[in-house]
């Protein structure tokens, strides 16, 4: 005998019921009778301001990417120097946010691509406000379009 089974000592052991693993969460979107893996926003600034600011670039892109929904993993962003640009990418648990900036035509280039939940319209209003553009463009591509359910 040991000590869990000898008179005296309680038997301490429990006994677990198997539990059925968890489905995996599906972060393909359904709007309107389409299916597709997210939205992969194009966007284009014109006449944009602060773009020489590595750490202006970075603070608004994070507020951008939690505005839609997402969850920031990682961020990386470069400066190519006084006066120069700023490229860099927010990866996110639902895909990424990417930056690269030519100040010198007051020019910025963003992809946001967000999946699930996310809604990456609502990134624009605080990239707008961040950079202060005079002209955006903007184009939407659904990414992953499935003939599924």
């Amino acid at each position: 005998m040991n000590a869990l089974t000898e008179p005296g000592n309680p038997d301490t052991s429990t006994t677990t019921t198997a539990q059925p693993e968890p489905e995996p969460k599906d972060y393909f979107v359904s709007r309107d009778g389409v299916r597709y893996a997210g939205s992969h926003l194009i966007i284009d600034l014109w006449d944009a301001h602060r773009l020489t600011e590595l750490e202006h670039v970075d603070r608004v892109l994070r507020q951008a990417a939690a505005d839609t929904g997402a969850t920031i993993l990682h961020g990386h962003f470069h400066h190519f120097g006084e006066g120069c640009g700023v490229s860099g990418v927010l990866v996110l648990a639902e895909s990424h946010v990417s930056i690269h900036t030519w100040p010198e035509r007051g020019y910025a280039a963003l992809d946001i691509f967000v999946c699930g939940g996310c809604d990456p319209y609502r990134a624009l209003p605080a990239l707008k406000a961040g950079f202060s553009p005079g002209r955006v463009q903007l184009a939407e591509h659904k990414r992953g379009l499935s003939d599924e359910p």
